[in-house]
């Protein structure tokens, strides 16, 4: 993996300046690829100088990103979890009023994180 590094624009938004890159790397990938592959394509795009991660339970991708962050922490890619800006997605099946907070603990738990970033609705059905 190379060392290239760039610079993503941020967008800053809310009254306490909360940022967001305006570039993510998309971890959906069709055909499925495999986890140590997502992995590792996610640790190069942490050295190339991605920040923002979009993932999503349906796509399988949110046990690769976690073990990815968790990787790029013990090496020293990143000194923070605050240094990211993680998406993830609740899938159209459990966007009901009594399946949404299990739905968000199971990907925090996939994602090996205390909190997300943003949490979109995937699909607007239910």
């Amino acid at each position: 993996m190379g060392s290239t590094s760039f610079g993503i624009p941020e967008h800053r938004f809310g009254s306490n300046g909360e940022k967001m890159p305006v570039l993510g790397f998309g971890t959906a990938v069709f055909p499925p690829v495999g986890a140590e592959a997502t992995k590792m394509a996610i640790l190069q795009s942490i050295k190339l100088g991605y920040r923002h991660f979009d993932t999503a339970a349906k796509y399988g991708s949110e046990q690769p990103l976690g073990e990815a962050i968790q990787e790029a922490l013990s090496i020293g890619l990143i000194q923070s979890r605050d240094e990211l800006f993680i998406t993830t997605k609740l899938w159209c099946g459990d966007a009901h009023e009594d399946l949404v907070v299990p739905a968000l603990k199971r990907s925090l738990q996939n994602l090996k994180l205390e909190y997300l970033d943003l949490f979109l609705i995937h699909w607007p059905v239910s």
